[in-house]
């Protein structure tokens, strides 16, 4: 009854598909759990380079892929993404939908757009894709389903619902026109009938698989960091994308989970606005964005980059209980003499070795650094950790000191075999 869950230490774009990579053909279905198509990750296979950006991984390999009752979908996003990987051979027929994810709708996407657009420099650096409008909607009962789809009545009425007060903000705060509601129905509409064969109750078959013994991976979106309750908040997104996410956005309980997987960047980035006490605005920075390749998979915006900070990563094991960390890029440290790495903040004068409490000290941090030896040597071709450097090695045990959980897998270079296994994942 293996459940595997993997989730993002830091902000998301740690390259969470490189761990789920290595568990390859073991993996009966791979669920997505949370999130939108604001999140993304790119997977390197057979040197083919795939960007996803709502389609779970397993959609490269032969497990089930399943997007989850937490999940809100763009309808448009998923068949062009579909379409995509069927243009190139990728076989989209074991797609499983849940009846219970809700629909991004147009007007998600301009409420999106015209309220970011509002905050003028309170802005939340959002992808202006729908994904919070929708997620209120479902909070506030407004929501519409995937099953909505399949019933014109229901759907029309809660179209209609739904932008009755939308409607008036547009026109009388924001001064933009009006949103007909027929459109959006007939727009939603015709997606129906294709979606029709792959909706299911995700629930039962999940829950079904785990009691068969398959091995079931949930894969959280974004990252900890990210998520609405325990992220740097307001700088979040607007779902649980934690390991305890899994629960609730595919519907299995806690104690189906076996394993609970963090990754972590050898170095740290984050899209978007928020608190970030290691950025570096400098060429060092911008050293990483480029080695690192470090542009968003769904927007393309610049990555803000920084070094490792084990206070970080440290609050995410935390609170989500990692069994293990997979350490990633790992091959883009090569060639600093020295590398830093955050081990405290300064705060008001006072020094701490745990992520603060309140927003206004974490805005407030100054990071304190120990300077680790670096390396000159390719360790792109190495898969035993005896192959790595000594300096290499030294750096790798040093940040599983620091975060306290073990490292049990390391990404040098970005493609599927490019990894050095020190713990099996399954």
């Amino acid at each position: 009854m293996p459940g595997i869950v993997v989730v993002g230490a830091q902000w998301g774009d740690e390259g969470k598909g490189k761990a789920t990579d290595q568990l390859g053909d073991r993996v009966d279905y791979t669920v997505r759990y949370s999130g939108g198509n604001n999140a993304g990750h790119t997977l390197v296979v057979n040197g083919e380079k795939y960007a996803l950006h709502l389609l779970p991984s397993g959609i490269l390999n032969d497990s089930v892929p399943v997007i989850a009752n937490g999940v809100v979908i763009d309808l448009d996003v998923l068949f062009e993404e579909i379409d995509g990987l069927n243009a190139r051979g990728v076989d989209t027929s074991k797609l499983l939908v849940s009846a219970n994810a809700h629909v991004i709708a147009p007007y998600h996407k301009v409420m999106d757009k015209v309220t970011e657009r509002f905050l003028g420099n309170r802005r939340i650096g959002t992808t202006g894709r729908g994904i919070g409008p929708a997620y209120s909607d479902k909070i506030n009962r407004l929501g519409i389903r995937v099953q909505d789809l399949f019933d014109d009545s229901i759907l029309r009425q809660k179209v209609e619902a739904a932008l009755e007060q939308k409607n008036h903000l547009l026109v009388k705060v924001y001064n933009r026109r009006a949103i007909d509601a027929t459109e959006v129905a007939e727009e939603l509409l015709a997606h129906t009938e294709r979606l029709r064969p792959m909706v299911a109750d995700t629930v039962r078959v999940l829950n079904t698989a785990l009691d068969a013994g398959q091995v079931v991976l949930f894969e959280g979106a974004q990252a900890h960091h990210l998520d609405v309750d325990h992220g740097t908040y307001p700088y979040v997104t607007s779902s649980n994308p934690i390991a305890g996410g899994a629960s609730t956005g595919a519907g299995v309980g806690p104690t189906r989970i076996d394993r609970v997987i963090g990754i972590m960047k050898a170095y740290t980035t984050r899209v978007g606005e928020g608190p970030f006490p290691t950025e570096l605005l400098d060429a060092d920075g911008e050293k990483l964005r480029q080695d690192g390749a470090e542009f968003g998979t769904t927007t393309g915006r610049n990555r803000r980059c920084g070094w490792f900070d084990a206070l970080v990563v440290e609050a995410a094991v935390t609170a989500n209980a990692f069994t293990d960390m997979f350490l990633t890029k790992l091959d883009i440290l090569t060639g600093w003499e020295k590398i830093p790495v955050c081990v405290a903040y300064e705060v008001n004068g006072e020094r701490t070795t745990t992520l603060p409490m309140t927003q206004t000290d974490f805005h407030h941090a100054v990071p304190v650094y120990e300077y680790l030896d670096g390396w000159t040597e390719d360790i792109s071709g190495c898969r035993e950790f005896s192959d790595l450097p000594k300096n290499t090695q030294a750096y790798v045990r040093r940040l599983e000191e620091l975060v306290r959980c073990r490292i049990s897998g390391i990404g040098v270079g970005p493609s599927r075999e490019q990894a050095v296994m020190l713990h099996d994942l399954l």
